[in-house]
């Protein structure tokens, strides 16, 4: 594993073991200073939603050449917006419209972050090494998911402003890292697959608003010429929407049973060491049953496992099914990325990878807004069976199109 190798994965890990700290507790908090299950999943789901609005706007620069400062700025204006919240809330009880406006540009900058990310593997290791270097990332974000609910958990015991400043931290040790890259993040021309852009990228010499939007499009008409980016696009965005559901309606069912921050850290560690197994385990899994058939499999394997989340009682019995949930999930996510980096050319590597995350993000975004409203109308067991449901007609479409998928994903 070359030095930038490593460089990026401490910044990838070091960032998801900050987020996943304050992450966990955030919704606790709010619930603590008197807001509804509603107005939680709207806080969620607005923070979300305002880091798409600037990430493939943001991907342009990226792509022409200035991805590593975009990275670096992007991850300390990150650490400086946890850094204010850590002192608001240790100072009293702030309001809402701080927490948020806070919250809004943590995200704002982390999608910024993310959008200049994409594509990095590409840079900065050979085509063979992709798939390697991508589980190696999967599996840190799955090991700071066992880690930074537990230490959110125990930090929030002791002050809820502690796991706030872990987050400031571990993006500050982001910016740092990406400093340290000595790789030239810079796209090569004429290297690497479908070498030729697609016709938007052509981008025509007149009218200040039409290159703009030929330029933030180009990896939009990427994806939507190639099947196998959409196929990316569409599964990843249904289950990712799917377990962030999933998750906000276990906060809110634990909260409801009288639980605090330490069980809910508990049920997210077991999930991150079932999932760390899986991200590990993926490309092994994938060279001995296909692509195409664990694709499908796994699909119909999450059904169940969400339906099982409606009924479960209790920490242990969430942490089970997240855990399988979590398990099964990087077989496929794994398998997905490494093949979408080498389906995308370097010079559309950050405008494809933020329309793949806009997707997932946008569904992110809605999932705790539904979670929310289904807990406040319909019962803390309605997130679990909505979800159940739309896992069903994902599985189904995937055995539809399984021809095809042999030929695309193999």
């Amino acid at each position: 594993m070359s030095r930038d190798v490593r460089l990026f994965w401490c910044a990838s890990a070091g960032d998801a073991l900050g987020t996943q700290a304050s992450g966990v507790v955030l919704p606790l908090l709010l619930l603590g200073l008197g807001h509804s299950a509603a107005t939680v999943g709207v806080v969620a789901g607005v923070s979300t939603a305002a880091g798409l609005l600037l990430a493939p706007i943001a991907a342009v620069p990226a792509d022409r050449g200035a991805r590593k400062p975009v990275m670096f700025w992007s991850a300390t204006v990150s650490a400086l917006a946890m850094a204010v919240l850590t002192a608001a809330v240790t100072w009293g009880d702030p309001p809402l419209a701080l927490l948020l406006g806070t919250v809004l540009v943590e995200r704002f900058s982390t999608a910024v972050y993310e959008a200049a990310a994409a594509g990095t593997v590409a840079m900065i290791a050979p085509p063979a090494d992709c798939p390697r270097v991508v589980a190696g990332l999967s599996a840190g974000d799955q090991g700071a998911l066992i880690l930074g609910p537990a230490l959110g958990g125990a930090l929030y015991q002791a002050s809820r402003a502690l796991p706030f400043l872990a987050d400031a931290v571990s993006y500050a040790v982001a910016a740092g890292c990406v400093r340290a890259l000595s790789s030239d993040l810079r796209p090569r021309p004429g290297t690497g697959p479908l070498a030729a852009a697609p016709r938007s990228e052509a981008v025509p010499r007149t009218g200040t608003a039409r290159r703009v939007r030929d330029e933030v499009g180009a990896g939009l008409a990427l994806v939507r010429s190639s099947p196998f980016l959409r196929l990316v696009l569409a599964w990843t965005a249904t289950v990712n929407g799917v377990i962030v559901a999933l998750y906000y309606g276990a906060v809110f069912t634990l909260q409801k049973g009288g639980h605090g921050g330490g069980p809910m850290g508990l049920v997210l560690a077991l999930s991150g060491a079932a999932g760390l197994v899986g991200s590990l385990a993926a490309p092994r899994v994938v060279g001995r049953i296909g692509a195409a058939r664990l694709l499908v499999t796994v699909s119909w394997l999450l059904v169940p496992l969400a339906a099982g989340l409606a009924t479960a009682e209790g920490p242990w019995m969430y942490g089970a099914l997240f855990g399988a949930f979590c398990l099964l999930m990087p077989l496929v996510a794994v398998v997905l990325q490494s093949r979408a980096l080498q389906e995308t050319p370097p010079k559309l590597q950050a405008r494809t990878g933020a329309v793949l995350a806009s997707a997932a993000g946008g569904s992110a975004a809605l999932a705790p807004v539904l979670a929310g409203v289904f807990v406040t109308r319909a019962g803390t067991a309605a997130p679990a069976a909505v979800c159940a449901g739309s896992l069903a007609v994902l599985a189904w479409w995937t055995t539809v199109v399984r021809g095809r998928l042999t030929a695309v994903a193999a």
